[in-house]
């Protein structure tokens, strides 16, 4: 069980810099100088992203405390 544990929470803690556009958008970024509307696009990409995650891990999170509730 203190596995399951640190392993979660070692993934909500853990995270990498990611790149995420499309192929048209990294085109017409990559050619701007300076690339500050590239990195704002990015953050914006992961971070709508994320939106969904978030909602269905709390959607799960519920679920599993109303199911142990009911067990009790």
């Amino acid at each position: 069980m203190k596995s399951k544990i640190l392993f979660f929470v070692f993934s909500f803690l853990f995270f990498l810099e990611t790149n995420a556009q499309c192929a048209m958008c990294r085109a017409v970024l990559e050619s701007e100088e300076g690339q500050t509307a590239a990195e704002g696009i990015n953050d914006g990409i992961v971070y709508l992203m994320a939106i969904p995650y978030i909602l269905v891990g709390g959607l799960g999170y519920f679920i599993y405390k109303k199911y142990n509730t009911l067990k009790k």
